[in-house]
This record gives C-alpha cells, sequence and structure tokens, in this order.
C-alpha cells in the first residue's frame, strides 16, 4: 500500500472508520476488478495529498464480506465517504479525480481543503 494509504478490513473497520474523528474515504474494490486498478493510483495518491486531514484506505470485497453487505456494495469500485461514523456521500464506477477532489472539499473543514 502507498504511504498514508489504509488497509481497512471487517475487523478493524469499525475502529478505523467508523470511530474516527477526521473523515474516512474508503474505496471498496477487488483485485479481478479492471476499474477498480485503474482507480487504485487516484487512490493513492488522493491519500498522499490529503494526508492528515482524510484518512483514506480500501478494502477488499473478496477478503471481506461483512461490511461491504452492510453499505450495499453492489457493484465495484464503490468509493465512500463516512464522517462522524456515517456514510455522508457515495460514487459508484470509475470517477475522475476531480471528482473525488470535489466530494472531499464539500466534506471537509475550510482548514482542511485542497486548493
Amino acid at each position: 500500500m502507498a504511504q498514508g494509504l489504509k488497509e481497512f478490513t471487517d475487523a478493524n473497520f469499525k475502529a478505523e472508520v467508523l470511530d474516527s474523528s477526521e473523515p474516512v474515504l474508503v474505496d471498496f474494490w477487488a483485485p479481478w476488478c479492471g476499474p477498480c486498478l485503474r482507480l487504485a493510483p487516484t487512490i493513492e495518491e488522493l491519500a498522499g495529498e490529503f494526508a492528515g486531514k482524510v484518512r483514506i484506505g480500501k478494502m477488499n470485497t473478496d477478503e471481506n464480506n461483512v461490511t461491504p453487505t452492510q453499505y450495499n456494495i453492489q457493484g465495484i469500485p464503490t468509493v465512500i465517504l463516512f464522517k462522524d461514523g456515517k456514510a455522508v456521500d457515495r460514487q459508484v464506477g470509475l470517477v475522475p479525480k476531480d471528482k473525488l477532489v470535489s466530494l472531499l472539499n464539500n466534506h471537509a473543514d475550510k482548514s482542511e481543503k485542497l486548493a
């Protein structure tokens, strides 16, 4: 995993995502998914750019099936932004970086926005 990029699992999801004091962006993906693999470099870039402002990580849906089921993940990649333990935004499919930056900035405090 790239620096700053977290690996979320069914076991650590509550502690790492739901109980986080900062917003958390979760990329639900699988290794066989072409669009997921194309989105991966963007997620890694965002993890570096938003370090200290937003926790960003990935959850492999092949290895973790409880959490994706709880959040009704029916297609991947699905990216969900969590804030204060609640899902506040969701994007399904291969989305451009600027759309994800906008999503993060829409939910960030003014001091946390990326220029």
